[in-house]
């Protein structure tokens, strides 16, 4: 989650000697929230934890909080634990309202309560088109120029609308393996898979923070934004079909500073003594001891949603690169031995390296070993085709 990636970045920044990482005898752990309210049907989630003390530490999870969001008019919402720090709302009870107020109200199990400040549901503009060009990204930490694909969007211009913006999105790809299995050896015999584990799919969400303000002195600049960059060489997103689902949130002024605050302090760099997250004001506060510190911020929004597909007829005109699977291949036959060796023999041989597997036999006569990821597209992904995929897209 973002506010975990946050205190990773602060806690762990690499340097060119030995990382120092100081013993802090005043340290407290700090309660992490993160909730939003959309107008989507959905359950609502309100993740709780609190931030590790040390970068050995994972972060502590509250699996005992009594959690409920009310409304200006006092109707009252609770939420049902979930696992994993998460609270759910009841898609058929309760649903975001444009115009409403929202307020999140937290109990933990040691008795400290927490409210968020009223929220108001904004309007989101619409999202025009979502779109990609090809470009070229500096790494000057790898030192190198990658080729790729930008995807953009353009915001709706509408004056209506607020003028503060939030995006995530959702990245779902379909893949194939370059040598998936397609035969087995048993007992001497070659025999043919009824199933072979060639397509799968994978999904990525993200996990930058993705913000854009439009003051009113400044020209309208929510044209051409840009979402996430794909080196086209470094990952198998475009290999196959590529869908990526975008989200645009309206948000307040204050969430917004939120949000660049946040952002500023995760991307400073640094030590650990340049800049602690915690002048990073969130909008909730112990209502007993509001002195207390608290990290995030309870997000509510009307949402706006826009998916696109891309596949590789799209990108031929781009001159990108392509990806390599980087496969270890290995294709022998009895005869390539002296004297000549067995299949049973080839084989045993083979399967001894860990990591490695028959996949295919050719001409009758030659065998093909690879390396297991390599055969099975499962061990990476899933071969379950997301409800929404359509390969006519």
């Amino acid at each position: 989650m973002k506010f975990q990636f946050l205190f990773f970045c602060i806690f762990a920044i690499g340097t060119c000697t030995d990382p120092y990482y100081p013993h802090l005898d005043k340290y407290q752990s700090v309660l992490v929230v993160e909730g939003l309210v959309t107008d989507e049907k959905v359950p609502y989630e309100v993740r709780l934890s609190r931030t590790f003390q040390s970068i050995d530490s994972i972060p502590e999870i509250i699996n005992d909080a009594i959690i409920h969001i009310s409304d200006e008019t006092g109707n009252m919402t609770s939420l049902k634990y979930s696992g994993d720090g998460i609270y759910k709302t009841d898609s058929a009870l309760f649903c975001g309202e444009l115009g409403k107020t929202y307020t999140l109200h937290i109990e933990t199990g040691d008795g400290n309560k927490y409210q968020s400040q009223p929220c108001v549901m904004l309007p989101a503009a619409d999202i025009d088109s979502v779109y990609f060009n090809r470009e070229e990204i500096i790494d000057n930490i790898r030192g190198k120029i990658s080729a790729g694909i930008m995807i953009y969007l353009d915001i709706e211009d509408n004056n209506e609308y607020g003028r503060y913006f939030l995006w995530e999105y959702e990245e779902t790809w379909k893949f194939s393996l370059p040598y998936p299995r397609r035969y087995e050896y048993i007992n001497g015999a070659f025999i043919k898979l009824d199933t072979v584990r060639e397509y799968c799919w994978k999904s990525n969400k993200s996990g930058e923070i993705l913000i854009l303000s439009e003051l009113p002195d400044q020209e309208y600049s929510g044209k051409k934004v840009p979402i996430t960059f794909i080196a086209s060489d470094e990952s198998d997103r475009l290999t196959d079909r590529y869908s990526i689902l975008i989200k645009q949130y309206s948000i307040s002024q204050k969430e917004f500073d939120f949000w660049h605050n946040l952002k500023q302090v995760n991307e400073d760099g640094g030590n650990i003594f340049d800049t602690q997250p915690f002048p990073v004001l969130s909008n909730i506060y112990n209502t007993d001891d509001p002195e207390e510190k608290v990290l995030g911020y309870f997000e509510v929004s009307s949402v706006k949603e826009r998916r696109i597909f891309i596949i590789p007829e799209d990108l031929k005109e781009l001159d990108l690169p392509g990806f390599n699977y980087n496969c270890l291949k290995y294709v022998v036959a009895p005869s390539d031995y002296k004297p000549p060796m067995s299949y049973d023999e080839i084989y045993e041989g083979f399967m001894a390296h860990e990591g490695i597997v028959f996949v295919e036999l050719i001409d009758n006569e030659k065998v093909v070993f690879v390396q297991e990821e390599c055969s099975d597209c499962s061990i990476v992904g899933t071969l379950t085709k997301p409800e929404f995929w359509d390969d006519l897209q």
